[in-house]
């Protein structure tokens, strides 16, 4: 069932993950020590943010662990990693920025964050079926001889391409909110141009993990999609 040519995808595409989040951390490790001039911690630059946008609603909290930090939309939460909260660098105030980013989204309507929203049930369902019934389909394919594995391998590559959907409609909504991000911190004039060149560097490679995710993704679905419609000639 598992051939070689998906063992050596698998691999690739865990390589190139690594190699990414490594990055990313080290990136991160580096840019830590760039302190901020204006002094102020990654809470206060969220804060500064949603304040500047006229969002009132929002409340910045922290939350346990390293590169934990997310927007929730459900609560309109920004919580931000321990590290993020309560650091004071341009590692911190991109994050924190970023974050905010998501939240003025929220605060818009960005179409792309709103349908991203509206998948995320499904996908927390699709995303863990999806593979079960793929293999489940194959294997009761070949076992009976019936169509019915095909029918049954078709729906969990049906649900795997809703994940993978998702995996791309959220590239858009990351590499919004590190623009809105950027531009305020710019505009504003919360960093001078070391900690702006830190800060840009730091999401650019946050972004990296997140096109890494949906190609690989992409890739294996379309590997058990030749799978599956191979298994039907």
């Amino acid at each position: 069932m598992f051939d070689l040519t998906y063992m050596i995808l698998i691999g690739a595409i865990a390589l190139v993950s690594w190699l990414v989040s490594s990055r990313l951390k080290s990136k991160f490790a580096y840019y830590s020590k760039v302190t901020l001039r204006n002094g102020m911690s990654g809470a206060e630059i969220a804060e500064k943010m949603l304040q500047d946008h006229g969002i009132t609603d929002v409340k910045v909290i922290s939350t346990p662990g390293q590169l934990t930090d997310h927007y929730n939309p459900a609560n309109k939460t920004v919580n931000l990693s321990e590290a993020v909260y309560n650091q004071r660098n341009a590692a911190a105030a991109a994050v924190a920025a970023h974050e905010v980013g998501h939240a003025v989204q929220h605060a818009h309507a960005y179409q792309w964050l709103t349908m991203r929203s509206k998948m995320v049930p499904v996908v927390n369902i699709s995303s863990s079926m999806s593979q079960w019934l793929i293999m489940g389909g194959l294997i009761l394919g070949f076992a009976s001889k019936s169509s019915i594995g095909f029918y049954v391998a078709v729906a969990g590559l049906i649900l795997m391409a809703i994940a993978t959907t998702f995996s791309f409609v959220t590239l858009p909504v990351e590499y919004d909110a590190s623009n809105r991000a950027l531009a305020w911190l710019k505009n504003k004039n919360m960093v001078s141009q070391q900690e702006y060149a830190g800060a840009e560097d730091s999401l650019k490679w946050a972004a990296r993990t997140y096109v890494v995710a949906a190609l690989g993704a992409l890739a294996s679905l379309l590997y058990w999609a030749f799978q599956i419609l191979g298994s039907r000639d």
